[in-house]
């Protein structure tokens, strides 16, 4: 099939991957450019694992006041150079999640953050909730694991779907970033604040 340089361009300014690469991928979508995006996400995650164990010292602090200052959040986003951390394309990321966190409320970074005894918790009660509606015990563990895994898509920012584009999830919103910049990336912490909160 013959892929126009419309459609290549096209695909690079939705991914920011090369222009081979996004010929190639086209091609194997047949032109469908929502399935080439999609391969070339899962060639890009392959990629940014092998990057994920690479030690991230610099980065940015940002910054979030929404509401006239009643919400506030800080984030702290890490990536092995100064060089990465001075970009635009960084920057915005930082502050994307900033907004993410301030319009999602997160608890933990990701599911590897969250207490043992939290997910203990959620299976238990998610065991007894389907035991007593009566579900037969072959699917009662495949019903504890769909509500542990939505569970941790409200409550881990790495697993929320991205408030910009909900089809995504945001962790792969991060797996692009590290593909453009060929550096780990990764998020550190966060603090969200809103005016009146119980405090912990």
């Amino acid at each position: 099939m013959k892929i126009s340089a419309e459609q290549i361009k096209a695909l690079r300014q939705k991914t920011g991957a090369g222009v081979l690469n996004c010929q190639k991928a086209l091609e194997e979508a047949q032109g469908d450019l929502e399935a080439a995006a999609k391969i070339l996400r899962e060639k890009g995650m392959v990629k940014a694992a092998g990057r994920s164990g690479r030690e991230a010292r610099d980065g940015v602090v940002d910054l979030y006041s929404h509401g006239e200052g009643r919400l506030g959040v800080m984030i702290e986003v890490s990536t092995e150079t100064d060089f990465v951390a001075r970009t635009p394309e960084f920057r915005k990321f930082a502050h994307e999640m900033a907004l993410q966190v301030a319009a999602t409320s997160p608890r933990w970074v990701s599911p590897d953050d969250v207490p043992e005894e939290i997910l203990e918790q959620q299976r238990s009660a998610s065991r007894e909730a389907a035991l007593a509606e009566g579900k037969p015990e072959n699917v009662v563990e495949r019903i504890v694991e769909g509500k542990l895994e939505k569970f941790l898509s409200e409550v881990c920012l790495m697993n929320q779907p991205y408030v910009r584009d909900e089809d995504r999830k945001v962790s792969e919103v991060m797996q692009d970033l590290i593909l453009a910049t060929g550096e780990n990336v990764s998020i550190r912490r966060f603090e969200r604040w809103e005016l009146g909160e119980a405090q912990d």
